[in-house]
């Protein structure tokens, strides 16, 4: 019966059947579906931990509020029932996830949409972190290879030196010395928001090149604690996976030496360097947060800080959630990464 109606079928939609059927039984769209399932109960244990966390601190925004001559006290009243800050706590918390579950995450206690407040710095931070992370990778990569390579010689130690000054430097310091640095050289490096005041009058290729010139220093500060510590497992992967019987094999063929380290070598020792991607990618919109605040760039670091100073509840929590949803996602990239990187690799092996 099964053959006749299959037989009957145009063959055209037997094709698109067969792509749809294989499709939703492959591997990967099985294990991300599995992933998502497993994130959602993940997603919701995090939210109680963080809204219990948040109500912990004394006070609250009305309490700062209150210190303030101009708000009087029915507006204090009518605020904290606009905010279910007379409720209990449980009241409060389902009344936030009964939103969010409608694709609405509040308002600020400022009377601002927190999706709106979110989405007008998300672009700015993602700007300044994606432009870090491949300054990062760029340097790092290559001069982990060179020291791998060079083991125990004179550019190998002061590859190693740097790596252990540039770890042991917090990102605040390094931040203020840019800062003296910029202030000895200027006006050439520009410091203070992501444009000039003369962006508007610029070209579309000249506005490019003004928000590039202004991302120079917050963009440094952000890469060197992350860059020295990339070099140094890029290194110690390398020198460990060149150690491998099968790395003398292909060296005793007769292979290019550049085929063995490239083709060979680096693509076994890039797994844990993918790995740690993954975990960048959960703290590409926290990471910038020094950057942005010791050089005013308009990202969700002052506005995070803001919020968390002034206990705006609804902007604090979306922020949270934010960040845990980026670990998972950036989790699941690894995991996917490793397996486009390495065939071998069974995603069943992540569960």
């Amino acid at each position: 019966m099964t053959s006749t109606r299959e037989n009957s079928r145009p063959p055209k939609l037997n094709i698109v059947i067969d792509r749809a059927i294989a499709f939703f039984t492959n591997e990967t769209f099985v294990y991300i579906c599995k992933r998502i399932l497993q994130a959602l109960p993940t997603l919701f244990l995090a939210s109680i931990l963080c809204f219990a966390i948040v109500q912990l601190a004394p006070g609250d925004y009305l309490s700062q509020a209150a210190l303030r001559p101009e708000i009087s006290e029915d507006t204090l009243n009518q605020m904290r029932q606009q905010f279910a800050l007379d409720r209990p706590i449980w009241e409060q918390y389902w009344r936030w996830l009964s939103q969010v579950l409608q694709g609405n995450f509040g308002k600020s206690f400022t009377g601002q949409s927190v999706a709106t407040l979110l989405w007008d710095r998300v672009p700015a931070t993602l700007l300044l972190a994606i432009s870090s992370l491949i300054l990062t990778w760029a340097i790092a990569i290559p001069l982990g290879i060179v020291g791998a390579l060079a083991q125990n010689q004179t550019i190998d130690k002061v590859l190693r030196v740097i790596s252990y000054v540039g770890q042991g430097f917090p990102s605040f310091i390094t931040a203020l010395l840019l800062l003296r640095v910029a202030q000895n050289l200027s006006p050439l490096l520009p410091v203070g928001n992501m444009t000039s005041v003369f962006h508007t009058d610029l070209s579309p290729l000249g506005k490019i090149l003004d928000i590039g010139w202004h991302m120079i220093l917050p963009t440094i500060a952000l890469s060197i604690t992350s860059f020295a510590g990339l070099q140094r497992i890029t290194r110690g992967q390398l020198l460990d996976v060149l150690r491998q019987d099968y790395i003398r094999t292909a060296r005793a063929k007769g292979l290019p030496e550049n085929r063995v380290i490239y083709v060979h070598a680096l693509r076994n020792a890039i797994n844990p360097l993918i790995t740690i991607l993954g975990f960048e990618f959960s703290s590409l919109l926290s990471g910038a947060f020094i950057a942005e605040i010791f050089f005013n760039w308009p990202g969700l670091g002052k506005l995070i800080l803001q919020a968390v100073q002034s206990q705006d509840l609804y902007l604090v929590m979306a922020s949270l959630m934010m960040g845990a949803v980026m670990l998972i996602v950036g989790n699941l990239l690894a995991d996917l990464l490793l397996k486009f990187v390495d065939p071998r690799i069974q995603l069943d092996d992540f569960q």
